[in-house]
């Protein structure tokens, strides 16, 4: 780009505008950063046709995000399909359900890939030789592949009990892990003071106004991919609140942009039962979160007891009509197999939750069965295979015998030539 879109930052509490530097936090009310930008500018320069010219990636809308010059990290991130699930569809009882598979997202199948090469593409502008986060396990996957793929070095922090698979598909790529005897929660405060001594950009402490911007492209994508229109209801799984968030921000800067129509438009949200304090909040009718000390769900990657955007998630959800639901571990595995079994999808616990809370929403009316809803898939089941191991049959072994096959199939009540 010759010339930067992206302005400031700002304070989303008193509107305060800052430089664009490593910093998250205003320093007279405390209240987060996040980007801001010229978008009457941007009105006068993008238009759906350039859009649609551009390589099939998360940066063909790369004038809504927070860098400066073009991109050096994940170019090839994003786009992932847009999945019309009509067999979904017939099974939770809407007229039509779309999947937002980012369990096929490049190159460490979640949505993290898209956060994180907002935050490292920002991190080597800003002169960032290490780089590292908090995590409940798929955004250190991400920061470990996309830093090794860029040249950088990284700390990856984690719940010391995380799982197993998510521990490995971090330390494959040659990072640092450290795991914490501790929740998330605490992960994070710790991570607040190494950013603060060692300096180094941690995507989402000090660099989290970048990095969060990031997520707005699973919205973008979704518009196009409908065919530039806002869907009506929109189901976001919950940890931070943060994705939620920007899902809406994305409609939004589309509506002011014109690049989409103005229609109304409901975001709903989706977290665990063992760490749900949105959907507790939401439920209640409050916007203050009472944090969930010690979480204890199967969604360790929603599993964050105080999180960081929680009133302002709250405040997408009645802002737009939208509700909260949670699932418990029993009904997340029931969704997990749902969509893999209607549309071939195998989604970690997070989409679990997605799927289970969607099913609640639609049983309850608040997603009306003539509607049409985009539930947001955000993770790949083989990162958490664990949570549905028990719930699977063992294969049914037979001898290399003909007899013993036909007597298998007849048992399943199937025939030669069926």
């Amino acid at each position: 780009m010759s010339e930067a879109l992206f302005s400031n930052l700002k304070c989303r509490e008193c509107g305060r505008l800052y430089p664009k530097e490593a910093i998250h936090v205003c320093e007279y009310d405390f209240g987060p950063l996040e980007a801001d930008y010229d978008y009457a500018k941007i009105k006068g320069r993008v238009s759906r046709k350039l859009i649609e010219g551009r390589p099939g990636s998360m940066w063909r809308y790369r004038e809504f995000l927070p860098i400066d010059g073009e991109p050096t990290v994940g170019l090839q991130v994003g786009f992932t399909p847009l999945v019309k699930a009509d067999r979904l569809a017939q099974a939770l009882g809407v007229r039509e359900v779309f999947v937002k598979n980012d369990t096929v997202n490049y190159p460490t199948l979640s949505f993290k890939d898209r956060v994180v090469s907002v935050a490292l593409s920002r991190a080597r502008e800003l002169g960032f030789k290490i780089v590292a986060c908090a995590s409940t396990g798929n955004l250190a996957n991400s920061v470990a592949a996309n830093a090794a793929s860029a040249g950088l070095k990284s700390y990856v922090l984690i719940p010391a009990d995380l799982e197993q698979t998510k521990v490995l598909n971090s330390l494959v790529y040659g990072t640092n892990v450290v795991g914490i005897h501790g929740p998330y929660d605490q992960v994070n405060r710790l991570c607040s003071e190494i950013a603060g001594k060692y300096g180094w950009g941690f995507v989402n402490v000090n660099l989290r106004p970048y990095y969060a911007e990031g997520s707005k492209t699973m919205g973008y994508e979704i518009m196009e991919q409908l065919g530039w229109e806002i869907p009506t209801h929109t189901v976001v799984c919950m940890a931070s609140g943060s994705l939620l968030t920007k899902i809406h921000k994305a409609y939004g800067e589309w509506i002011k942009t014109g690049l989409v129509e103005k229609k109304p438009f409901v975001i709903h949200g989706a977290q665990a039962t063992g760490c749900n304090p949105i959907s507790e909040a939401m439920k209640a009718g409050r916007d203050i979160i009472r944090p969930v000390p010690r979480p204890k769900t199967i969604a360790k990657s929603l599993a964050i007891g105080t999180p960081a955007d929680g009133y302002y998630a709250v405040k997408v959800m009645q802002q737009t009509g939208g509700s909260a639901e949670d699932a418990s571990d029993e009904e997340i595995v029931e969704g997990i197999r749902l969509l893999a079994e209607t549309e071939g999808i195998f989604a970690e616990t997070a989409g679990g939750v997605t799927v289970a809370c969607a099913k609640k929403l639609i049983a309850s009316g608040k997603i009306p069965a003539g509607d049409r809803v985009v539930l947001c898939i955000t993770g790949h089941g083989l990162k958490t295979a664990e949570a549905v191991q028990e719930s699977l049959p063992e294969p049914r072994c037979i001898h290399p015998s003909l007899r013993e096959f036909d007597a298998l199939v007849a048992g399943d009540g199937v025939g030669a030539g069926a």
